[in-house]
């Protein structure tokens, strides 16, 4: 990116009306920084949005208040029909064939994430941030004697847009709620090795023993690390196990080389698309720069954004709801249907062993899951983990399938 106007695009892949308080929340801090000026940066919006994930309605995204309008010099909203019609067109163009069009933008979050990624290419935007519907630009300490949250202001667009001049991608910090593990007390029915077991069978990029057992003493929280708040610049992001690790939100993408932008996947049904989007990065120059945000994971702090800071955060327990099992429940899911072809990609050597164990440690630990949790649907994990394994040549070759026709749509470009 050079000197002229920056033309920066703010997506987002949503499904919450409460996406507009999040990116109101955005807002006020570019206000207060003065970091938007006439013919220096432009933003424009992108949001690809599914009003059937918790019964929303395309006005409930598209009519924002006028103070946060008028900083965007376009907005843009994506439903899933819009989706389909882009694709359509890019069939129409010769880009894919008809009965491979739904492969143009891929599945769940990658479909909503790649249509806004395509839209910030074809308008010709310098670069592109995204930011997840439940994280705000602020972050959290705890102080050393009173454990009393200490709170400050991010200015999270500004950071990246501003490394993103010497880098391919940045990506920042996250705390608050990252996990969706709550508080647990592990005890005769589930031992800490059983579950230890447990996590590495479904463990890949971003779930690793040591960060769930910090999480699971912590109350469910992670609080933001003072050396981070006040380094001056950013890191590098080395490569490793084939994958440059990214997370989906509070993600910075150059656009000034297209061709160097790989698309989102995921597996049907799976999660993953960021961590999928990892293994496309080693020609990237990749950077974690200083700016958190808080991830507000069980919807516990909506208040922060209405500038109402507690002093103490709360320790989410199995026993404050129903929701906090089922929340976990639905992570182990997306883990084990996503970890066979990560693993495949990420361990070309030993895939099939690690596979292999990690099929038996779950066998050996869900009955114990099953009765700590008092919840029979954790034994549809090992299910959900063989028939993904099974089917893992199926998704290498349409993900590779889906890269070559990413690269076909960007020669239009």
């Amino acid at each position: 990116m050079d000197e002229k106007c920056l033309r920066v695009g703010v997506g987002f892949a949503t499904g919450r009306r409460s996406f507009q308080n999040v990116l109101r929340s955005y807002v006020y801090h570019l206000e207060e920084s003065g970091f938007v000026a006439p013919g220096r940066v432009s933003l424009t919006l992108l949001v690809a949005f599914d009003p059937a994930y918790s019964g929303t309605a395309r006005a409930d995204y598209e009519d924002m208040e006028p103070r946060v309008r008028q900083w965007f010099d376009e907005a843009a909203f994506f439903s899933p029909e819009d989706v389909e019609n882009a694709a359509e067109a890019l069939v129409k163009r010769g880009v894919a064939p008809a009965e491979e069009k739904r492969l143009l933008f891929g599945n769940g979050y990658a479909a909503q994430r790649n249509m806004a990624l395509y839209e910030a290419m074809r308008r010709h935007l310098d670069c592109l941030i995204f930011f997840d519907d439940d994280e705000y630009p602020m972050a959290v300490t705890s102080s050393d004697s009173a454990g009393v949250a200490l709170w400050s202001g991010q200015h999270v667009i500004e950071a990246h847009v501003k490394y993103l001049r010497f880098a391919d991608v940045t990506n920042g910090y996250h705390c608050g709620y990252i996990s969706p593990l709550p508080s647990l007390e592990l005890d005769g029915i589930l031992d800490e090795n059983t579950f230890r077991r447990f996590i590495a069978a479904m463990s890949s990029d971003v779930l690793k023993w040591e960060d769930v057992r910090a999480t699971i003493r912590g109350g469910g929280v992670t609080y933001a690390d003072r050396a981070v708040l006040t380094q001056s610049g950013p890191t590098l992001v080395e490569e490793a196990d084939h994958a440059k690790f990214i997370t989906g939100g509070n993600l910075g993408l150059n656009l000034s080389d297209p061709e160097k932008i790989p698309p989102f996947y995921n597996p049907p049904g799976a999660r993953g698309e960021d961590s999928f989007f990892s293994t496309c990065l080693s020609n990237c120059v990749v950077k974690r720069v200083p700016a958190y945000t808080f991830h507000d994971g069980f919807s516990l702090y909506s208040d922060l954004l209405r500038g109402v800071l507690p002093t103490k955060l709360k320790s989410v327990s199995l026993y404050d709801s129903r929701a906090v099992t089922e929340r976990f429940l639905r992570a182990c899911l997306g883990w084990v249907r996503y970890k066979p072809l990560y693993t495949r990609l990420t361990r070309p050597d030993d895939w099939q062993e690690t596979l292999c164990e990690a099929e038996a440690a779950l066998r050996d630990t869900i009955p114990a899951v099953c009765a700590y949790f008092n919840d029979r649907a954790f034994a549809d994990i090992s299910a959900q983990f063989a028939q993904y394994r099974r089917d893992v040549d199926a998704h290498l070759a349409e993900f590779a399938r889906v890269k070559q026709l990413w690269a076909r749509m960007k020669e239009l470009l």
